[in-house]
């Protein structure tokens, strides 16, 4: 997918404004990229690789990727998945970022991740999004209410995490940092094979973390 539509720069810009965060460059680090305490994680805390995922709920090739992403995260045991929401295709791509992120607060992170992931298509409208939502256990009120109240620390995560896209020179969605090693769109054979050599990496002291 293409990097990023005016449209969607404009709208995560107007959404940082309006909480009052600065839209001002910050010096991002491996550290940063890989242990934001905001950011949600799944699998393994403990795991001996970390996927960084840098997702777009309106990338087909995301939507693709995720059920293998989750299978191996299952499957493998020793993997921790760190979820970077990069909303850049469109505007409704912020408007479900928000509510992926907002739902973090009541513990629904994933199965609103997943919600929004099992839309299909590329155009996925705002309307469309909130219907996804409706249908997993998240509380409305409670999501909505969370998406006003936190909306600085939502703002100021996005603008991290599109900080550390431009840093790391990303130009696709979506983009997994595995172990030393960027990828794109991955079957599980991929992610298998591609963990399998982050962890000789690791064993050749090439670790990142």
């Amino acid at each position: 997918m293409k990097r990023r539509t005016v449209l969607a720069a404009a709208a995560l810009a107007a959404f940082i404004l309006a909480g009052g965060m600065p839209a001002m460059a910050q010096t991002i680090d491996v550290n940063a990229i890989l242990h934001d305490p905001d950011a949600p994680e799944a699998g393994n805390p403990e795991g001996d690789v970390t996927i960084v995922a840098f997702l777009d709920y309106n990338c087909p090739f995301c939507k693709t990727s995720a059920p293998d992403l989750d299978r191996i995260v299952e499957e493998d045991g020793n993997i921790r998945l760190v979820y970077k929401d990069w909303p850049v295709l469109s505007e409704a791509s912020v408007y479900g970022a928000q509510l992926a992120l907002a739902a973090k607060f009541q513990g629904k992170y994933e199965e609103v991740h997943h919600a929004l992931m099992g839309v299909p298509g590329h155009k996925v409208t705002e309307a469309q999004m909130l219907e996804a939502v409706r249908a997993t256990s998240v509380d409305m009120q409670r999501l909505q209410d969370d998406v006003t109240g936190h909306h600085a620390e939502i703002a100021a995560l996005l603008g991290r995490t599109m900080e550390q896209g431009d840093a790391l020179g990303l130009i696709s969605t979506p983009t997994y940092l595995i172990g030393p090693m960027m990828t794109t769109t991955l079957d599980y054979d991929g992610f298998k094979e591609t963990v399998a050599e982050a962890r000789r990496r690791h064993a050749a002291g090439e670790r990142v973390e």
